[in-house]
């Protein structure tokens, strides 16, 4: 089984106008919505490829879109704060202004490991994407560490400090 996190799910607000004008009223042309996170995009694409996966990670708005894309998922449902939500313009260049995402909390935390330590020997873990400020900052290498002992395939796909 393969089995993706997405620490930072987010609601993808896409708006296409034909000009954006700074500091003025612009009105878009047409709108997308999706719900992502670079774990949740893998295990859309592994679900169109006819593998099966399982997404994990935190969640706060909860969409049926993760079972239309074919995603079997058990996120851990926080109780406070927002999803995060990314708007990206798309005028000529494409703009992203992207949400930091919620403080996760201790007891989130260990429901989430809770869920990684049922991970069995010869099954894929994928940790993608950003993560929320309120994760210290080592939190791959973490999860890494406590998985060490089992024998699973590991692929993490970060950027920065969060990858090294």
């Amino acid at each position: 089984m393969v089995y993706t996190v997405t620490f930072n799910p987010a609601v993808d607000y896409i708006v296409h106008t034909k000009q954006l004008i700074a500091g003025a009223t612009n009105r878009s042309d047409s709108e997308e919505i999706y719900f992502g996170g670079k774990g949740i995009n893998v295990s859309i694409v592994l679900s169109e490829l006819g593998v099966k996966s399982k997404a994990l990670g935190f969640c706060l708005l909860y969409t049926s879109d993760a079972a239309e894309k074919g995603i079997d998922d058990d996120f851990v449902h926080l109780n406070e704060g927002f999803s995060r939500i990314n708007v990206k313009i798309k005028s000529g260049e494409e703009t992203e202004l992207n949400g930091q995402g919620p403080k996760i909390t201790d007891e989130a935390i260990r429901e989430l490991y809770a869920k990684l330590d049922e991970i069995q020997d010869g099954d894929t873990l994928v940790l993608a994407g950003s993560i929320p400020s309120s994760l210290p900052a080592d939190i791959y290498e973490r999860i890494l560490e406590r998985l060490s002992g089992k024998k699973i395939r590991a692929v993490v796909d970060a950027t920065k400090d969060l990858l090294l």
